[in-house]
Protein backbone atom coordinates (compact mmCIF):
# COMPACT_ATOMS: atom_id res chain seq x y z
CA UNK A 1 0.00 0.00 0.00
CA UNK A 2 1.14 3.52 -0.56
CA UNK A 3 -0.12 6.79 1.04
CA UNK A 4 0.32 10.69 1.04
CA UNK A 5 0.47 12.49 3.95
CA UNK A 6 0.64 16.30 3.27
CA UNK A 7 0.72 18.83 5.61
CA UNK A 8 1.82 22.79 6.43
CA UNK A 9 -2.09 24.28 5.25
CA UNK A 10 -3.54 26.53 7.79
CA UNK A 11 -4.82 30.32 7.51
CA UNK A 12 -2.95 33.10 6.21
CA UNK A 13 -3.64 36.88 5.57
CA UNK A 14 -3.47 37.96 1.86
CA UNK A 15 0.38 38.48 0.48
CA UNK A 16 1.27 36.05 3.11
CA UNK A 17 3.08 32.33 2.36
CA UNK A 18 2.88 28.89 3.18
CA UNK A 19 4.65 25.83 2.59
CA UNK A 20 2.85 22.55 1.73
CA UNK A 21 5.13 19.37 2.20
CA UNK A 22 3.59 15.88 0.69
CA UNK A 23 5.52 12.23 1.59
CA UNK A 24 5.10 9.06 -0.15
CA UNK A 25 5.34 6.47 2.04
CA UNK A 26 5.31 2.11 1.51
CA UNK A 27 6.37 -0.34 -0.91
CA UNK A 28 7.59 1.96 -3.49
CA UNK A 29 9.82 1.20 -6.61
CA UNK A 30 9.92 4.81 -8.34
CA UNK A 31 7.65 7.65 -8.14
CA UNK A 32 6.66 9.13 -11.97
CA UNK A 33 5.57 12.87 -10.97
CA UNK A 34 4.63 14.47 -8.06
CA UNK A 35 2.02 17.20 -7.82
CA UNK A 36 -0.55 19.16 -6.11
CA UNK A 37 -4.24 19.72 -7.13
CA UNK A 38 -6.94 22.16 -5.42
CA UNK A 39 -10.89 22.32 -4.98
CA UNK A 40 -12.45 25.06 -3.70
CA UNK A 41 -16.07 25.10 -2.67
CA UNK A 42 -18.56 24.73 -5.76
CA UNK A 43 -15.57 24.39 -8.02
CA UNK A 44 -13.93 21.32 -9.72
CA UNK A 45 -10.45 20.15 -8.39
CA UNK A 46 -8.23 21.74 -10.91
CA UNK A 47 -4.00 21.55 -11.29
CA UNK A 48 -1.90 23.91 -9.05
CA UNK A 49 1.44 21.94 -10.16
CA UNK A 50 3.57 19.10 -11.20
CA UNK A 51 6.69 17.97 -11.13
CA UNK A 52 8.86 15.22 -13.18
CA UNK A 53 11.24 12.62 -11.46
CA UNK A 54 13.48 14.19 -13.78
CA UNK A 55 12.70 17.84 -12.82
CA UNK A 56 10.53 19.10 -15.11
CA UNK A 57 7.43 20.69 -14.11
CA UNK A 58 4.01 23.03 -14.91
CA UNK A 59 2.00 25.42 -13.44
CA UNK A 60 -1.51 26.85 -13.54
CA UNK A 61 -1.31 30.11 -15.33
CA UNK A 62 -3.12 31.44 -11.96
CA UNK A 63 -0.44 31.06 -9.70
CA UNK A 64 3.07 31.28 -12.23
CA UNK A 65 5.26 33.12 -10.55
CA UNK A 66 3.61 33.26 -6.96
CA UNK A 67 4.17 29.63 -6.51
CA UNK A 68 7.58 26.81 -7.15
CA UNK A 69 7.00 22.96 -6.34
CA UNK A 70 10.04 20.76 -5.73
CA UNK A 71 10.63 17.72 -4.83
CA UNK A 72 13.25 15.51 -2.84
CA UNK A 73 13.52 12.18 -4.62
CA UNK A 74 15.57 10.46 -1.44
CA UNK A 75 12.74 11.31 0.67
CA UNK A 76 10.09 10.49 -1.59
CA UNK A 77 8.63 14.26 -0.78
CA UNK A 78 7.05 16.95 -3.22
CA UNK A 79 6.81 20.84 -1.41
CA UNK A 80 4.76 23.71 -3.02
CA UNK A 81 6.24 27.01 -1.60
CA UNK A 82 3.06 29.45 -2.06
CA UNK A 83 4.05 33.06 -1.88
CA UNK A 84 1.69 36.12 -2.51
CA UNK A 85 -1.16 34.36 -1.90
CA UNK A 86 -4.44 35.69 -3.05
CA UNK A 87 -8.13 35.35 -0.97
CA UNK A 88 -8.91 32.94 -4.60
CA UNK A 89 -6.12 30.57 -3.59
CA UNK A 90 -7.98 29.81 -0.91
CA UNK A 91 -9.09 26.19 -0.87
CA UNK A 92 -8.22 22.25 0.05
CA UNK A 93 -4.92 21.41 -1.80
CA UNK A 94 -4.65 17.69 -2.65
CA UNK A 95 -1.21 15.87 -3.38
CA UNK A 96 -1.09 13.60 -5.90
CA UNK A 97 1.51 11.09 -7.19
CA UNK A 98 1.93 8.30 -9.91
CA UNK A 99 3.68 5.61 -7.94
CA UNK A 100 5.09 2.22 -8.66
CA UNK A 101 4.94 -0.42 -6.63
CA UNK A 102 7.20 -3.18 -5.71
CA UNK A 103 6.17 -6.06 -8.06
CA UNK A 104 4.15 -3.96 -10.04
CA UNK A 105 4.51 -3.65 -13.98
CA UNK A 106 2.80 0.04 -14.01
CA UNK A 107 2.60 3.60 -12.29
CA UNK A 108 -0.95 4.13 -10.49
CA UNK A 109 -2.34 7.50 -9.14
CA UNK A 110 -2.33 8.03 -5.88
CA UNK A 111 -4.16 11.09 -3.19
CA UNK A 112 -3.17 12.28 -0.27
CA UNK A 113 -6.08 13.04 2.12
CA UNK A 114 -6.40 16.69 1.69
CA UNK A 115 -5.20 20.02 3.52
CA UNK A 116 -7.14 23.09 3.54
CA UNK A 117 -5.29 26.64 2.93
CA UNK A 118 -7.44 29.57 4.23
CA UNK A 119 -6.16 32.84 2.75
CA UNK A 120 -8.31 36.22 4.67
CA UNK A 121 -7.61 38.74 6.59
Amino acid sequence: QVQLVESGGGLVQPGGSLRLSCAASGRILSINYMGWYRQAPGKQRELVARVLSGGGDNYADSVTGRFTISRDNARNTVYLQMTSLKPEDTAVYYCNAAVRRLGARRYDDYWGQGTQVTVSS
